[in-house]
């Protein structure tokens, strides 16, 4: 995870630049099998200028005059041990993101997972276990131990938890906030395996001046330069004793990935992926609020006082974004599918997960949110897991349908159907998720 401050990325998803979209072309170039990478954001309803709003009526403008050119898919994405559906938002540093279709197991696998980087990505480590981690700063016992020493010594972990990028969500605004254009693609539930953050840092001994963490990895700076950070983050003490956060060494049972900060990271969930930090190796204990990279001006922070959208960022006016807002997807049926004639029941099934807070409910609707059925919520396996859920929508007659759904998180707040609190970053954007389908 990274400070979404660097420049918009040359490599653009397709449908960035939004263009209308009729239902002829949307079905003759979707086929059976769904929009492939760009499930979930290629919508015939999101061709009008407020992503999540356009009407059918105008999902079903005229086709494109023969021989006006055809809009390009993504970037075909190729990356060893991963799935080539993942779509590339950035290429330096490399980010990519699941659509909604492709994150229909309970466990993400690994090959789905999402991808998100600060900087350069550095080797594998030639000697996993030989990999130090250091725990300095305002503790009484500043010390050093490689992986294979955090094994023996403590006793691990495993939780199957949603880690999600800050800015998921951040294309759902308007007007286009900075940084790489998410949907609802930058999260992923994987079993993580590792050492309670709470016992090292016990270990250690806090001082009573023990406030914040400070987090450093291995990954080198985009420049190359070595005096500066990629991305260096930290949170509350609170929040870092929590008995979920862990220091990672496993993912769904197998050695932590390089690409997914192996052989050490962190997992913190509930809060943006940027404080999972990545390879890493050094946990420094602070006597306040940190102020490394990514943690001041607008990077991870949203605004205090509602702003004007696009207007401009009063800095002293910003908070730190620290719980992820609710959401809820839709995993099946994939945007674009196309159902038998006289199919009348559609089985719906989804995933919803609430940073710090539970999911309470997920109702899904077929006529624009005029009418909803309640979800069956499955039970999470343990607190930071996602809800998996399932719905059965009775369908009317053949024809066009959009399915729509909305989380609803323990504290009372749902999805909105647009982004709402604009911020230059684009953090919070948790519009409920829609898909197209066609019956007959």
């Amino acid at each position: 995870m990274t400070p979404d401050t660097e420049p918009t990325p040359k490599r653009q998803r397709a449908e960035d630049p939004i263009a209308p979209v009729s239902r002829r072309s949307f079905l003759n170039n979707v086929g059976l099998a769904g929009l492939g990478a760009a499930a979930g954001a290629v919508l015939p309803l999101d061709s009008g200028p407020s992503p999540g709003l356009t009407s059918t009526a105008q999902a079903q403008t005229a086709t494109p005059p023969t021989g006006a050119p055809q809009p390009q898919g993504p970037p075909p994405f190729d990356y060893p041990g991963k799935e080539k559906g993942l779509v590339v938002l950035g290429e330096r540093p490399l980010v990519a993101e699941t659509p909604e279709h492709l994150l229909d197991d309970e466990t993400t696998p690994i090959s789905k997972f999402f991808i998100r980087n600060n900087g350069q990505i550095p080797e594998p480590a030639a000697n996993p276990d030989a990999w130090k981690l250091t725990v300095d700063g305002e503790v009484n016992n500043r010390f050093e131990l490689t992986l294979a020493e955090l094994r023996s010594r403590f006793q691990p972990r495993t939780y199957r938890m949603v880690l999600e990028c800050g800015g998921n969500g951040r294309s759902f605004f308007q007007p286009q906030a900075r940084g790489n254009q998410w949907t609802n693609g930058g999260a992923g539930c994987a079993e993580w395996t590792g050492i309670p953050l709470a016992e090292v840092l016990q270990a250690a001994g806090l001082k009573d001046t023990a406030k914040y963490t400070a987090h450093y990895g291995a990954d080198p700076h985009l420049s190359g330069d070595t005096t500066k950070e990629s991305l260096s983050r930290g949170m509350p003490i609170a929040k870092a004793v929590e008995p979920h956060s862990l220091i990672v060494y496993a993912m769904n049972g197998e050695p932590l990935p390089n690409i997914h900060g192996g052989p050490l990271r962190l997992v913190i969930p509930g809060w943006p992926g940027s404080l999972s930090h990545k390879w890493l190796t050094r946990i420094t204990i602070r006597d306040r609020e940190h102020d490394g990279q990514g943690m001041t001006g607008t990077s991870y922070r949203v605004p205090n006082t509602p702003m004007v959208p696009g207007g401009k960022a009063d800095e002293k006016d910003f908070r730190i974004l620290e719980s992820m807002p609710v959401r809820s997807i839709i995993t099946a049926p994939a945007n674009g599918t196309r159902l038998p004639a006289g199919t009348r029941n559609v089985a719906v099934r989804g995933a919803a997960w609430a940073g710090d807070l539970t999911v309470s409910r997920v109702d899904i609707s077929m006529d624009a949110g005029q009418t909803w059925t309640q979800a069956t919520l499955a039970p999470p396996r343990n607190r930071y897991d996602w809800n998996r859920w399932t719905a059965t929508l009775q369908l009317p007659s053949d024809g066009y349908y959009e399915i729509w759904t909305r989380a609803t998180d323990s504290n009372g707040r749902m999805q909105p159907p647009v982004a709402h609190n604009w911020n230059p970053q684009g953090y919070g954007g948790n519009t409920m998720h829609r898909v197209a389908v066609l019956v007959g």
